[in-house]
């Protein structure tokens, strides 16, 4: 079963919305990459993907990525140097115990949707919305095998 087999279409639509809402409040940009198995660190590989997916190419650095292995049950967020050099250390603590209780409860979709709502309400202060913003990302879900 390939990863973007492991969510339904609701789910991967759930998801894609909850991108486009959570970009109406700030400048950054989110992305989520699901893959079926990862077989090393998830942070590492989550770095590997950012850079893959040209994550970094936004003017002002500030793009999220949800990293999914869903059968190695491995996860991370991680945020562009612009995010890191602005926020707290454990700026991502509270999204990713948020993933942490939905996922283990099987709830992936719901679990992502709650962590894209909050990392666009916690950006916001650092990097807010503004009038001239454009989608410098896509919005749709990334996958490997």
């Amino acid at each position: 079963m390939s990863a973007k087999e492991l969510l339904s279409k609701e789910d991967r639509e759930a998801v894609v919305n909850a991108i486009k809402r959570a970009e109406l409040n700030t400048s950054g940009e989110i992305r989520v990459h699901i893959e079926s198995l990862c077989k090393i660190d998830a942070c590492d590989r989550a770095a590997y993907i950012f850079n893959y997916l040209k994550m970094y190419k936004t003017r002002e650095r500030n793009g999220v990525l949800f990293y999914l292995a869903l059968k190695s049950k491995r996860f991370a967020v991680i945020g562009d140097a612009g995010i890191d050099a602005k926020v707290p250390a454990g700026f991502w603590n509270s999204v990713k115990e948020t993933l942490a209780e939905s996922f283990s409860k099987g709830d992936i979709a719901g679990g992502l949707v709650k962590g894209i709502e909050m990392a666009g309400e916690s950006l916001k202060s650092y990097f807010p919305y503004t009038s001239d913003d454009i989608n410098e990302q896509p919005d749709d879900i990334s996958f490997g095998k």
